[in-house]
C-alpha cells in the first residue's frame, strides 16, 4: 500500500518568519533518515545540524543543552514525529513558538499508519520502513521549505522530484527481491517492532522481541511465544538492529537450539537510526537497500550481494 497525501498526523505549529536573510541558513534536523531528505532538497542552500547521531535510539534520545542552543539558533527545524522523538516533544514544542518546526510524517494519510494495541492510540512511528510513505515526507519538507523560503521553491521542488524518483526504485527493488524468498520463509524476527511497514510494503509477516518502543522490555513469554513460531515454521535467520541491544535476539536463539532448531544471526539491520556519515548506508537508500538485500538472502531469496546500486559496504549474508 502507497502512502497518500491527507491530513496532519502532527505538526509543531510551523510559522514562516523567514524568507532567510543569508546563505546557507541553519536547519536542525533530529534523526538522520530526516536530515537525509532535508540534505537532498535543499542542496547547498542549507546547513544541517542532526541532534541523533548514527547508532543512537531515538526512543530513549534526551535533549542535551547543546541540542537546545541548536535549535535555538536554527532558522527551521524538521523531525520525524508520530512520538518517534518523544522525549524531544516538549522542547520541540517550545522552539515552534518561534521558528517554523516541521513534523515530516505530516503529510502521510492518517488512514495509511498502522496503530498497534500496546501504543494507546498513538500510531506506529516507524514510516520510513516504507519507501513509498518516506516519499509523502518528502513533500512536507518541500512544502514548508516553498513557503518559508519563497524565492527558491522550484529548486526545492526539482530536487524533491529527483529525490522521489529514487525512492520509487527502491521500493521496486524491495518488491522484486523479496517476492523471490520462498513462502514459508517469509517471516522477519527482530529485535523490536520497527519493522511493520516494511512488511506491510514488501510482503513479510514481521515479528519482534520487545514492543515498538524499546523502552519496553521482553518477557519469557515472548521469547517462549517466538520459539514456538520459529520451531513450526522451520525459520533458518533471525535479525539484529544496530541501534537495539542483541541480548533479546541471542535468548531466542538458545531458546531454538533447546528445541533442536538450529537459527543463524541473518544480519544486523538498520531500524531507528542509519549507518555512519560518509557510507552509503548512512544515506535512507543505503539503510533501505541494506535491510532489504540482507533480509533476501538471509531468508533464501535473490538479490545481489552489494544490494541494488552494488554499493553496500560488506557483501550481505554471504
Amino acid at each position: 500500500m502507497s502512502a497518500a497525501s491527507a491530513g496532519c498526523t502532527e505538526q509543531t505549529t510551523a510559522r514562516a518568519d523567514g524568507p532567510p536573510e543569508s546563505y546557507p541558513y541553519k536547519v536542525v534536523t533530529t534523526v538522520g533518515m530526516v536530515t537525509d531528505i532535508v540534505a537532498n532538497v535543499t542542496g547547498d542552500k542549507a546547513a544541517i545540524h542532526r541532534l541523533i547521531g548514527s547508532g543512537v535510539d531515538p526512543h530513549l534520545y534526551k535533549p542535551t543543552r547543546s541540542d537546545v542552543i541548536a535549535l535555538m539558533e536554527a532558522d527551521i527545524v524538521f523531525y520525524s514525529g508520530l512520538m518517534l522523538e518523544g522525549k524531544l516533544a516538549g522542547t520541540l514544542e517550545k522552539i515552534g513558538r518561534t521558528k517554523p518546526v516541521v513534523a515530516v510524517t505530516e503529510a502521510i494519510d492518517r488512514a495509511y499508519l498502522l496503530a498497534p494495541p500496546d501504543l494507546e492510540g498513538h500510531p506506529d512511528p516507524h514510516v520510513w520502513m516504507d519507501p513509498s510513505a518516506w516519499a509523502k515526507c518528502v513533500e512536507a519538507v518541500v512544502d514548508a521549505l516553498a513557503k518559508w523560503d519563497a524565492a527558491n521553491a522550484e529548486f526545492y521542488r526539482a530536487n524533491a522530484r529527483a529525490y522521489i524518483k529514487q525512492l520509487e526504485a527502491l521500493h521496486a527493488y524491495g518488491k522484486k527481491a523479496i517476492a523471490t524468498i520462498p513462502e514459508q520463509s517469509r517471516l522477519l524476527v527482530t529485535s523490536h517492532d520497527a519493522f511493520n511497514y516494511f512488511g506491510r510494503a514488501f510482503g513479510l509477516q514481521v515479528m519482534g522481541v520487545q514492543g515498538l518502543s524499546t523502552e519496553s522490555e521482553a518477557g519469557l513469554q515472548d521469547l517462549n511465544r517466538l520459539v514456538d513460531v520459529i520451531a513450526t515454521r522451520n525459520v533458518k535467520a533471525v535479525f539484529v538492529e544496530t541501534s537495539v541491544p542483541a541480548k533479546n535476539i541471542r535468548a531466542l536463539i538458545e531458546g531454538a537450539r533447546s528445541r533442536g532448531q538450529e537459527v543463524v544471526i541473518g544480519g544486523e539491520l538498520f531500524s531507528d537510526a542509519m549507518g555512519e556519515p560518509g557510507t552509503y548506508e548512512g544515506t535512507y537508500i543505503g539503510m533501505i537497500d541494506h535491510n532489504i538485500t540482507t533480509v533476501t538472502r538471509a531468508l533464501g531469496g535473490e538479490a545481489p550481494s552489494r544490494g541494488l546500486h552494488g554499493k553496500l559496504s560488506r557483501p550481505a549474508f554471504e
